[in-house]
C-alpha cells in the first residue's frame, strides 16, 4: 500500500472530533489559531501520543508526522523561545541551520516544565498553533513538501491532520531548511 493509500485507509479509522466539540478536547488558545475547515482534529489514546507509537498504531509514516519542539535561545543577550516544526523521520541541525536561522548566540531544547508553562500545552502534544505571539515558528522546508502531516494538538489525547500549507496561516511562521541530509544506508 502506498503512503497516500495508507493515509486514506487510516483516515477512515480516525476518531474525528467535531468542530462544535473541540472546546471539550483542546486548549482554547490552540482552537483560536486553527483555521476553520482546514484542520481535522482527532482523538488518540495517551499511549499512542508519542510519534513512533502513533505512527505504528495509526499507519502514518514518520515522514508524515510533524513534531513541534520548543527551543530556548539567546539573541542579543535576550532569552527567547521558538517552536520548531520538523518531520519525525528527519534530524534537526540544531547547532547549524536552526542556530543560524534564529541568529542565536546560544540555544538549547527548552526544559519540559518550561515548555509546558510557556506554551500552555501538554508535553508531547505541543503544537505550533497557539504558541505565544512573541515566539518564532520555524517550519522545516521538508514539512512543506508533504501532502499532509499529523501534528500535536496541544494535548496528548488529540492530533491535528492538515495540509502543511495551513502552517503559513500562522502570523509568525518562517519556512527554512533546518534538518540534516538523510543518511544513506
Amino acid at each position: 500500500m502506498h503512503s497516500n493509500e495508507a493515509q486514506s485507509a487510516s483516515l477512515h479509522q480516525l476518531d474525528v472530533i467535531a468542530a462544535d466539540q473541540l472546546a471539550g478536547h483542546l486548549p482554547a488558545h490552540v482552537i483560536a489559531h486553527l483555521p476553520p475547515g482546514e484542520v481535522t482534529v482527532f482523538a488518540v489514546t495517551d499511549d499512542a501520543s508519542d510519534t513512533a507509537a502513533f505512527s505504528e498504531r495509526y499507519g502514518f509514516g514518520l515522514e508524515d508526522c510533524a513534531n513541534t519542539i520548543v527551543i530556548r535561545y539567546k539573541k542579543e543577550g535576550v532569552e527567547q523561545y521558538a517552536a520548531i516544526v520538523t518531520l519525525g523521520s528527519l534530524r534537526l541541525d540544531i547547532n547549524g541551520a536552526v542556530k543560524a536561522h534564529l541568529g542565536a548566540q546560544r540555544l538549547s531544547f527548552a526544559k519540559r516544565e518550561v515548555a509546558v508553562e510557556h506554551s500552555g500545552m501538554e508535553f508531547g502534544g505541543i503544537t505550533a498553533f497557539g504558541v505565544p505571539q512573541d515566539w518564532r515558528v520555524l517550519v522545516d522546508a521538508a514539512v512543506m513538501e508533504r501532502s499532509q502531516v499529523v501534528m500535536g494538538a496541544g494535548v496528548r489525547s488529540a492530533k491535528l491532520l492538515l495540509a502543511p500549507a495551513v502552517l503559513r496561516s500562522l502570523r509568525n511562521c518562517e519556512v527554512a531548511a533546518l534538518t540534516l541530509p538523510a543518511q544513506s544506508e
